[in-house]
């Protein structure tokens, strides 16, 4: 029993580990986090008190409505927390890297495949629909690495898909809160064994050691209204 115990505390830690993390980040992005997490919760409590006493069942009602209202503050931080994350590393050398690398099915990520002086530079993701680069920096610089790097690439790799993707704001560039989709929404083109195939054949060529951006990051953005 004790053993069992220990097991299922190993399991939660990490869990509340991270939620707590998220939400020290939330709250240096968006101070405001925690009196809105309570008045929400709040909110969807009396409504179900007010529904309940209109009914003439507040406290079943009410019983129905926690619950609820936990799920309802779930989702608001939730949906939050994904922006805040986002924010926190706008801006900062290597945040494509540090989202990529934040999917974690499907795809695997190498950071800095090239990289340029003024540290323009471009990552290497695959997955099923063959080889991503995406490229973060100066558009003409990157446009130059990326150029690059899809030659070098096709070496390794022929006959494979390689996709490229700017991440910028600009016109025909991807946010950094959609780069994630993006890649998603690929076709798949791979097998499985043609992914694993592709990964081993890349492996050798490897990236450039740099720094990514530390912080909680969602494993799948958020829809963005």
């Amino acid at each position: 029993m004790f053993k069992r115990k220990a097991k299922e505390k190993k399991i939660k830690t990490p869990k509340f580990q991270t939620f707590r993390d998220a939400y020290a980040v939330t709250k240096q992005v968006r101070p405001w986090i925690a009196p809105a997490l309570v008045a929400i919760f709040i909110s969807t409590f009396a409504i179900g008190i007010v529904i309940g006493i209109a009914v003439g069942h507040p406290v079943y009602v009410g019983f129905i409505f926690l619950p609820l209202s936990f799920l309802t503050t779930l989702l608001f931080f939730t949906r939050i927390a994904g922006r805040a994350a986002y924010a926190s590393i706008e801006g900062q050398i290597g945040a494509g890297a540090s989202v990529l690398m934040a999917i974690r099915k499907g795809w695997t990520t190498t950071p800095a495949v090239a990289v340029s002086r003024n540290q323009d530079m471009v990552h290497r993701s695959v997955g099923r629909a063959g080889i991503v680069l995406t490229g973060e920096g100066s558009a003409n610089t990157v446009s130059q690495l990326l150029k690059d790097e899809r030659k070098k690439t096709e070496r390794f790799a022929p006959g494979v898909p390689i996709h490229e993707i700017v991440v910028g704001d600009d016109k025909d560039q991807v946010s950094l809160r959609k780069l994630q989709k993006s890649l998603q929404k690929l076709p798949k083109k791979l097998s499985a064994h043609q992914m694993r195939e592709v990964r081993a054949r890349l492996k050798a060529v490897g990236g450039m050691s740099m720094p990514i951006p530390k912080g909680p990051m969602p494993t799948r953005a958020p829809k963005i209204r």
